[in-house]
């Protein structure tokens, strides 16, 4: 494993001395394990603990197939389907890796008793197997976590509509939080070359999910002058939400939950920002009743914001919490896109709201290709910029998913694989140097 990050550390090695590198027979990741899956029971979700399930264990490098490719994993990061599998919510993954075992030979090498996560990478190609004709050894890249097999005409005009789309280190195995990943060669992506290794895989799931639910024609469909409700707006997904809602020219009105995040939004470039816990809403009055008053106390406070406009669209994520209040505020005619259910997926609101407002309730998950490689090339034009606050070694892991958990991070938070620090793999100074500013901003 040294050498190979000593030829990536270089900038020296070329291609065929990639290729020439021998693989080790096992690198390490973080994985769970199908011992473990009961470890929980009876705990409220909230109490469950990241650091107890989340292991650094040795794993043999996985026999490698056709249109793959193995990637030195540079660094990573944390997203909330690492929180559900470390807590074994909704189901362990198990489940996942065991249905996808029995889709063909190849596939059985996921099911095992244990999985090693991560759903975003970045790093460099190691080996490619048959058919990969697009990516060599030495290419450095960051990967998309869409998995798909595209062997029936379901996916062939939206790859998320494939029978057997999957998300790649959630319902696969050999995620991105390891030293070594094994992904489709049609996951992998150009890195942006102004930004390190840390910065680079940082974007990947939660910008290619906002730019599917937000901008994509297959999500809200934003335009110029919307006004967009964005729940969570300096975390993981609402920190793209809000840069992608300003770099296309509408209104963002951010919902936060302390002056800190305030601020965050506030240096993007936002000018309309709800703290809830400041502003006290509580939208459920007890476990089984939500409280209509609240919401259209909340519904006032977003016309003061907005001149008096209602919102073209929400940027749903968090669920059961406040979804009954989303359908309330949106506009006559608007649009709630959601993508997520962090606080309980049994959505509760007054369907006349809807019905009779003809709103729409659109489901966005993850991103096809295309909108993918489209968010990434965003980011590489510095249109879009990572919102890295924190950056944890591969061996705390556990800590790093458990500050997602318990909502203590802003932005994303970053894990180091292989790099021996941070700060490395960065191409384009140039670059680097016009948007150093916007690059840093979730930084302490």
């Amino acid at each position: 494993m040294k050498e190979i990050v000593d030829a990536i550390v270089s900038t020296e090695a070329t291609s065929d001395d990639y290729a020439a590198l021998p693989l080790p027979d096992s690198y390490r990741g973080i994985a769970v394990r199908k011992a473990d899956t009961g470890m929980f029971d009876g705990l409220d979700s909230g109490v469950k603990d990241p650091r107890k399930s989340l292991h650094l264990m040795e794993a043999p490098v996985p026999e490698l197939g056709p249109g793959e490719a193995l990637v030195a994993v540079m660094a990573s990061s944390v997203n909330y389907n690492s929180v559900w599998t470390s807590i074994f919510e909704p189901l362990p993954t198990f489940g996942f890796l065991e249905r996808y075992g029995r889709t063909s030979e190849l596939a059985k090498r996921h099911d095992l008793p244990y999985h090693i996560i991560g759903s975003d990478l970045a790093g460099v190609v190691l080996r490619t197997g048959p058919g990969v004709n697009a990516w060599h050894p030495g290419d450095e890249v960051v990967a998309h976590c869409l998995s798909v097999e595209l062997e029936s005409s379901d996916g062939h005009n939206d790859t998320m509509l494939d029978p057997e789309q999957r998300i790649w280190g959630f319902e696969t195995n050999f995620g991105g939080l390891a030293e070594i990943a094994l992904v489709k060669s049609n996951q992998l992506m150009p890195k942006p070359g102004h930004l390190s290794w840390e910065e680079a895989a940082a974007p990947g799931l939660v910008n290619s999910t906002a730019y599917r639910q937000l901008v994509s024609r297959n999500g809200a469909g934003m335009k110029q002058g919307d006004n967009v409700l964005i729940w969570g707006a300096s975390g993981g997904l609402g920190s793209y939400a809000t840069q992608f809602a300003l770099a296309g020219g509408a209104n963002p009105i951010c919902v936060v939950s302390s002056e800190q995040k305030a601020d965050i939004c506030r240096a993007m470039g936002a000018e309309a920002i709800i703290d809830r816990n400041a502003e006290g809403y509580q939208f459920w009055k007890d476990e089984h009743t939500q409280d209509p008053k609240e919401w259209k106390r909340f519904g006032k406070r977003i016309r003061e914001l907005t001149g008096g406009e209602d919102v073209d669209i929400v940027f749903e994520h968090p669920g059961r919490e406040t979804f009954g209040a989303s359908v309330y505020v949106t506009r006559k005619g608007g649009t709630i896109v959601t993508c997520a259910s962090t606080s309980g997926y049994t959505h509760e609101y007054d369907n006349r709201y809807l019905w009779m407002s003809l709103k729409r309730i659109i489901g966005s998950h993850f991103a096809n290709y295309r909108e993918a490689w489209e968010a990434n090339r965003l980011i590489a034009k510095g249109k879009i910029h990572p919102t890295l606050s924190k950056v944890y070694p591969l061996e705390e892991t556990g800590q790093a998913a458990y500050d997602v958990h318990r909502n203590l991070h802003q932005g994303k938070v970053g894990v180091l694989c292989l790099a021996p620090e941070e700060g490395l793999g960065v191409r384009d100074h140039d670059k680097r140097a016009q948007h150093i500013d916007a690059i840093n901003r979730f930084r302490p």
